[in-house]
């Protein structure tokens, strides 16, 4: 009798161990992380007001767009401005359940351990939108101050950085709407070919605006978002090809679902396998410093944004008069 009540003391020591152990360390850990004794992690304010670069865009007097200054060659646009095309391919294609989640994809996370784990199949990550927009607002991989050199070190580094998404993930749910977020994920990823958002990669790509795009044009965008250089469809076209049809077909997977939730107007499967016939088309607009309207007036505007107020300190004895001229045109000339 003693020995059988000694196993159950042993056993149920295990069992409450396995049970208990796991959530205490969860709760530990994101507790550390909201204090931010684990790292960086983004504060209230830093979450109601998101900084990203943005592009200075020079626009003629009939409203023609004559070019750009940047380091990022990004325009911010809202969600209205966005196809329903390109905003539903991006659902069905990076989170399927984004509509139903708060931020952190449970189903999604079990499919990564079970299947892509432990049976070591590739079945994508569990990443939801927010999760990588928290990534790329605030440059979360960048954050760490020091890198471990240990292979354990590297490990557990990146399982806090994980962590550190997941809260900024939820953070941001409790912050902004499923639209907001959508909006600001398209506003702050690279699409390659010196394009930082949607506004710009619709331009550059395919010389139209993002409420514009055609179910395939917003398909081959979506797939850019996997990796922008392998995908390109200036670069790579039979590849990006096949990554669009790809999220067409995570199109076809999701419609009924984001019929429900978003109002998608359902396509027959006949329908989708004509889109997915349609050749790659691309119009290439390039966007840089060099190219485009006006270079030599663009050049021109840039010495007048990067001017300095003039100092005398700056200028020799004999530029006098070149520093007066300069002080007067600084305080009357309205391109100052």
């Amino acid at each position: 009798m003693t020995y059988k009540k000694s196993n159950f003391r042993i056993f149920s020591f295990i069992f409450w161990t396995i049970i208990l152990f796991p959530i205490l360390f969860l709760t530990t850990i994101f507790t550390l992380i909201s204090i931010e004794k684990l790292g960086y992690i983004p504060s209230f304010d830093e979450l109601e007001n998101p900084k990203s670069n943005l592009a200075s865009e020079i626009i003629s007097a009939d409203n023609v767009l004559l070019g750009k200054y940047y380091k990022e060659n990004r325009t911010i646009i809202q969600f209205d401005d966005l196809s329903p095309n390109l905003v539903n391919a991006l659902v069905a294609t990076e989170d399927a359940r984004f509509y139903s989640h708060s931020g952190i994809d449970a189903r999604g996370l079990a499919r990564v351990l079970f299947k892509t784990v432990i049976l070591r199949k590739n079945t994508g990550g569990g990443s939801t939108i927010s999760q990588q927009l928290a990534k790329n607002l605030y440059r979360m991989r960048l954050q760490t101050a020091t890198k471990p050199k240990s292979k354990l070190g590297k490990i557990w580094g990146m399982g806090i950085m994980k962590f550190q998404e997941w809260v900024t993930a939820v953070r941001l749910e409790k912050n902004y709407t499923k639209e907001e977020i959508l909006v600001m994920y398209l506003n702050t990823v690279p699409f390659g070919h010196n394009a930082f958002g949607i506004e710009s990669a619709s331009n550059i790509f395919f010389n139209v605006s993002p409420d514009s795009l055609k179910l395939e044009q917003a398909a081959v965008l979506v797939g850019l978002l996997k990796a922008p250089t392998w995908y390109s469809p200036l670069r790579n076209p039979e590849r990006s090809e096949v990554r669009r049809n790809i999220v067409l077909t995570q199109l076809e997977k999701y419609q009924e679902k984001l019929n429900k939730t978003t109002g998608w107007q359902l396509l027959t499967e006949a329908q989708f396998d004509s889109i997915r016939a349609i050749p790659l088309l691309t119009d290439e607009q390039k966007q840089t410093h060099n190219e485009g309207r006006a270079t030599y007036f663009r050049e021109y505007l840039r010495t007048y944004i990067t001017a300095k107020k003039p100092e005398m300190k700056n200028y020799k004895d004999w530029q006098k008069k070149i520093y007066y001229n300069d002080s007067v045109k600084w305080f009357t000339d309205p391109l100052y």
